[in-house]
């Protein structure tokens, strides 16, 4: 239906991958810590570590030729990864095929963000839940290697957000985002219902705007997964993501653990009766 093994040539083409994304990560952070003055050159980078669980479901229905809805709806939360209520997050667009191996999309994107009062002095006026608005358009480019598929994300977003402090203007800020990705199969030569598979990807962040004085690179994000192909709608992932950002001094870096579970459904409402086998009904999950 998908996707299959990826052989050792092109594991060699992900490490070399994941070393440029990862240099340009460093370059970023680098030239952020140069703009910091001479006093605060002096100090140690501090992390703050953190444990996350995100709950995703992601939605993609055929509603033309060529035209598909997608859905992201997520519950994050915090603290030990499920203390404390961190995002409400939610997704639309709408994509377009314009190849079978390169799609575009676009759409807004309206999640609700949690205050973590330890990030602010006592006392300090705070709004306990913050909404923010977002326009997103993506480029998902399908590599075929062999049996296997490559994907390739590039997404950009226009964001309004704001501080949690009482009465904080909201300010337009951009956000680019690459992301590489790769799905193995286990237990079978290619993936189809009924198979197990491992699930790869890295991610890098950069934002610009304004209010971005020193922290250009936003987060990097590597994942690790195993997923289970249930039918040709449903898919099953669950997994471990390390993300790491800079923070707005420049200097100091959230460091997050985060355990992913998601459920991928895709649906076609435009052909009435199904294609022959073997084939899928929709380009691919992502």
């Amino acid at each position: 239906m998908m996707l299959g093994f990826v052989r050792v040539k092109v594991s060699k083409q992900y490490f070399f991958s994941f070393l440029l994304v990862n240099l340009f990560c460093l370059m970023m952070a680098q030239n952020s810590n140069g703009q910091q003055s001479e006093t605060d050159s002096f100090r140690n980078t501090e992390f703050y570590n953190s444990q996350l669980l995100w709950n995703g479901i992601y939605t993609k229905y055929r509603i033309g030729e060529k035209l598909w809805y997608n859905g992201e709806y997520h519950v994050r939360t915090r603290n030990n990864f499920v203390n404390e209520m961190a995002q409400l997050y939610i997704r639309i667009g709408l994509s377009y095929l314009v190849t079978k191996n390169f799609e575009i999309t676009g759409g807004i994107v309206t999640p609700f963000y949690w205050v973590n009062e330890k990030d602010y002095p006592e006392n300090t006026p705070l709004d306990k839940v913050v909404p923010q608005f977002r326009f997103w358009q993506q480029y998902l480019f399908i590599q075929s290697v062999g049996r296997s598929k490559v994907y390739h994300q590039i997404r950009t977003e226009q964001r309004w957000r704001r501080d949690f402090i009482v009465d904080s203007p909201f300010e337009l800020t951009h956000r680019f985002r690459y992301k590489i990705m790769a799905y193995i199969p286990i237990n079978k030569p290619e993936l189809q219902t009924k198979t197990w598979f491992v699930s790869l990807y890295n991610e890098v962040f950069i934002q610009a705007g304004k209010s971005i004085q020193l922290n250009y690179l936003e987060d990097n994000r590597t994942f690790v997964g195993i997923g289970y192909i249930l039918n040709e709608n449903i898919q099953l992932q669950t997994g471990y993501m390390k993300s790491f950002q800079q923070r707005a001094n420049g200097f100091d870096f959230n460091n997050r653990d985060i355990l992913r579970i998601s459920v991928y459904h895709n649906f076609d409402f435009y052909y009435k009766k199904k294609i022959s086998q073997g084939e899928s009904l929709l380009p691919n999950f992502y």
